[in-house]
């Protein structure tokens, strides 16, 4: 029922964009010197603006000038991108999906009234809660799943079912965990770029924590809503809900590389999530070793 509901809310008129043609190892190489030119542009403009003019004050009695940034500032630019021809394809088509049906049938439910909709997020961010309470305590930060516990019986009961989101007025607010920051939590590595078909953007280690949510939320069934027929009608509208606050689009900003800009993204927040879970520097090598010619 929910994916007929999809193709119903689609069924208006769409105009599919355009998808840059794909070629993985000119594209890679090209980012690469493409970045690399942008960034040495940067640190000469920036090295130049911060010269002052001959013979002010600046010149005779202070310092010398010298670069705000320098080429070992700059993060490494490769990821480990084993899967690159999949992973394009399936980038390629989520955003074919994402323009002909979901961000259609997302700016439909933006239509409807405010209060609808934040009690739709707030009653699906509070069944999360349970999932938070389960990592938290996996990951040995009993003072953030307690209070998802507190967050959970304050809204399921005072908030009506988490319709509403009580706790954050009584200075209780949400931090959403998963499996996936169980595991960086006890030091296993993101791993391989992966793009999973309809969910985007993610890693090997993700991919696996999203498994584990999924066979938990599965597995404890809260109020009978993840089987049966309810299921098939809550995953979609969990699934539109979260696109609705999105505000990403593919391909709006006329990028040849946004496939490696995402990339680069998403990898770089997740290594810089995971240095502090553990309180470290996040370090300036890949790694991964980048192989000749990348």
């Amino acid at each position: 029922m929910g994916l007929l509901a999809l193709g119903g809310c689609a069924s208006q008129v769409v105009s599919i964009r355009s998808v840059p043609a794909q070629t993985p190892a000119a594209d890679s190489a090209a980012a690469a010197a493409a970045n690399a030119a942008a960034f040495a542009e940067a640190v000469a403009a920036e090295a130049v603006a911060a010269e002052p003019a001959a013979g002010s004050p600046e010149v005779r009695d202070g310092p010398p000038a010298v670069p705000l940034l320098t080429p070992a500032d700059a993060p490494p630019m490769y990821t480990y991108d084993p899967w690159e021809r999949f992973n394009r394809s399936a980038y390629r088509f989520n955003a074919r999906f994402d323009e002909a049906i979901f961000l259609p049938v997302a700016n439909t439910y933006r239509r409807a009234p405010r209060p609808v909709r934040a009690g739709v997020h707030n009653f699906f961010g509070n069944i999360a809660e349970i999932d938070s309470v389960i990592n938290y305590t996996l990951q040995w930060r009993l003072k953030y799943g307690l209070r998802s516990l507190e967050r959970l019986v304050i809204n399921s009961t005072i908030g009506i079912g988490g319709l509403f989101d009580v706790a954050t007025k009584f200075k209780l607010p949400g931090t959403p965990t998963g499996f996936a920051t169980t595991l960086a939590k006890w030091g296993m590595h993101p791993g391989p770029y992966l793009v999973i078909p309809l969910l985007g953007p993610s890693t090997l280690r993700d991919g696996v924590g999203f498994l584990a949510d999924y066979g938990a939320a599965y597995g404890i069934n809260v109020a009978g809503l993840y089987r049966g027929n309810v299921s098939w009608a809550l995953g979609p509208v969990n699934a539109i809900d979260q696109r609705a606050n999105i505000d990403f689009r593919y391909y709006s900003g006329g990028s040849p590389f946004e496939y490696e800009t995402i990339r680069f993204l998403y990898v770089r927040r997740r290594l810089i999530e995971d240095a502090g879970l553990h309180g470290k520097e996040l370090p300036k090598k890949p790694a991964v070793d980048a192989p000749a010619g990348k």
